[in-house]
């Protein structure tokens, strides 16, 4: 079917359109034209003044709707997942595993390759956030399951998965190099995250070969005026940095500085965990965040559009920048070249949602979620 989106404004990741039609076909944006243009066997729905962008891509994000894919990972986990995602404007996610046993890490793997086969488009494939952490910045991480990688080790994870680890947050000064070189050689983003790195250590790997960094300012040595440590190596170097808008994990001024210093490599994710109360990693729910049963701030409530919404209504950032961030920026990272646009030959991924950041509908691949 032939679909045109009309009557809507339009963010298309590179500029805000008025008075243009999106045309669908074949699962693609095929153009956006006039609506005068429109052929006569295209399907129209008027959106009314609503607001049309890409759709969202979230690379951290650990369960949804009870079910705790990032501790107890199974098939069941990503499609309640996909499906609540989808129902959120999100249209591409990492679903992402904890620091846990080799047993749990490989449970996630082999979900993953089996819930391939029946994936409704948005599960973009696995994000591991350890277990080469460094303990000395474990967060909500058990420290037991901590450790240095080895590359035997990693062989056979990537061998296992098949394709499906797409990205993998370390803390880079405590591994082997060798480690590092063959993540990048098998096309897996490296994220330094729940690292301890001095200045020095960070600017020998930042973009060379560690491309990106995790949840800013989250588990990372604090500035200091002796010890500058990691983050300002992130600022200086500018790897694309993840973050987490929710004011609670990051204060609204810190979020500001971030997007000063980081422009179009600073991305949004949700780090969104659910509630749970077995195995490693027991959220419990507190009001305004999810903490573990000790009071340790874990992962977030956020949804990307509430990030959005955040950044647009506390950091001063213009909305369509801030769209980027929760769609373009991410794609970029991973290379998706179908996706984070919404231009002649890109998927048909699309959010729709409201002035007061309330999401209406969801296209992926051209079909009304």
């Amino acid at each position: 079917m032939n679909i045109a989106l009309i009557n809507a404004t339009i963010f298309t990741g590179e500029e805000k359109l008025e008075n243009k039609s999106i045309l669908i076909q074949n699962g693609l944006i095929f153009s956006i034209t006039d609506q005068s243009e429109i052929p006569s066997d295209y399907q129209i729905t008027d959106l009314r003044g609503l607001f049309i962008a890409p759709g969202l891509i979230d690379l951290q994000i650990y369960g949804s709707g009870g079910k705790l894919f990032g501790a107890l990972p199974d098939e069941e986990g990503l499609e309640q997942l996909e499906k609540d995602l989808l129902d959120q404007g999100t249209t591409g996610f990492f679903a992402t595993a904890a620091t846990n046993s080799d047993e749990v890490v490989i449970k996630a793997i082999d979900a993953a390759k089996a819930y391939r086969k029946k994936a409704k488009g948005n599960f973009l494939g696995l994000h591991l956030e350890g277990p080469y952490l460094n303990e000395k910045r474990k967060g909500a991480h058990p420290e037991k399951y901590i450790k240095k990688g080895t590359l035997s080790e990693i062989k056979s994870w990537v061998e296992r998965a098949e394709g499906e680890l797409k990205m993998i947050t370390i803390a880079p000064e405590l591994q082997d190099q060798e480690l590092i070189d063959y993540l990048y050689s098998n096309n897996i983003i490296i994220s330094a995250g729940h690292s301890n790195a001095s200045y020095e250590e960070a600017l020998s790997f930042l973009n060379n070969p560690v491309q990106a960094a995790t949840h800013l300012y989250n588990a990372m040595p604090p500035i200091h005026h002796r010890e500058p440590g990691l983050i300002p190596a992130i600022f200086k170097l500018k790897p694309y940095t993840s973050i987490v808008a929710d004011g609670v994990h990051v204060s609204f001024p810190m979020i500001e500085l971030a997007k000063r210093e980081l422009g179009a490599k600073l991305f949004l994710i949700t780090d969104a965990v659910t509630e749970s109360n077995e195995g490693a990693y027991q959220h419990k729910f507190t009001g305004d965040r999810y903490t573990m049963p000790d009071g340790t701030l874990s992962g977030s409530c956020l949804t990307m559009l509430k990030a959005i919404e955040n950044c647009v209504e506390k950091v001063n950032i213009s909305l369509d920048e801030a769209l980027r961030m929760g769609s373009t920026y991410p794609a970029q990272l991973i290379k998706d070249s179908a996706r984070g646009l919404l231009k002649a030959g890109y998927k048909a991924d699309i959010i729709v949602f409201d002035k007061n950041f309330k999401h209406h509908s969801t296209y992926i691949s051209g079909k009304l979620n």
